[in-house]
């Protein structure tokens, strides 16, 4: 299964605009076959980035739906709709991912996807992008092997964050080497602490996992994103 990334740099006067034809038009028309489902519908939070900033994310059931879906946007029935929602963006940068092995999120089943825009309340995700020095399959390793249980293995009532899913760039469909964390916000409070105080020196020593990550990577980003109403995941 393949997963498109998209970030999108959308007109301010447009944003209202630009997120409804998402829900009405795009949403629904890829739920009418079996090859892609809108996952996520986020955007990035006031304050935490550069301004009108959406991030998409669609599952594609495998290499000959993308094309499919490709196909359909170049010179098919979703055309007009795509050059409809350039005229509202001024630009998106897209990158084909696949699950790392140790990711919860491996495969969708496309068809429990919720695609009527049916409302929930907001929720708050951390995405982690980290461009190692190591080598990308090292570096992936080192995460499900330290960073993961590190969050997932505390009770829940502990938790800052629950990882959901883990991707790496697909060969030739981005930028390499890059990995990404969608981590859901499930203590906002921890995350205001986190934000608002330094990181304490007993959790940057060696052993722990902020000392330890350096000999892998030391340039990384980490976006809060929410979620619009609708979103299918949430």
């Amino acid at each position: 299964m393949l997963f498109l990334h998209e970030l999108h740099k959308v007109r301010g006067a447009e944003e209202d605009a630009f997120e409804a034809s998402w829900r009405d038009a795009w949403m629904p028309r890829l739920a009418e076959g079996d090859d892609a489902r809108l996952l996520w519908y986020l955007n990035q939070a006031h304050g935490a980035g550069p301004s009108y900033t959406v991030i998409t994310i669609t599952a594609i059931r495998d290499g000959a739906a993308w094309e499919r879906m490709a196909r359909r946007v170049q010179d098919g029935d979703l055309t007009a709709l795509v050059a409809d929602q350039d005229r509202m963006r001024h630009t998106v940068d897209a990158k084909l991912l696949v699950p790392v092995p140790w990711s919860d999120m491996q495969e969708v089943d496309l068809a429990a996807v919720p695609a009527d825009g049916a409302t929930h309340e907001l929720s708050l995700y951390m995405e982690d992008t980290g461009w190692p020095s190591a080598p990308l399959g090292e570096y992936v390793e080192f995460w499900g092997r330290t960073y993961y249980p590190a969050i997932m293995d505390r009770p829940p009532g502990e938790r800052l964050l629950d990882i959901q899913a883990s991707f790496q760039v697909a060969h030739g469909a981005g930028h390499r080497p890059e990995a990404i964390l969608m981590q859901k916000v499930v203590d906002h409070d921890r995350l205001l602490a986190l934000l608002a105080h330094e990181t304490a020196p007993q959790y940057r020593r060696p052993g722990t996992f902020m000392h330890d990550a350096l000999a892998y990577r030391d340039q990384w980003e980490s976006r809060l994103l929410r979620t619009s109403s609708w979103s299918p995941l949430y």
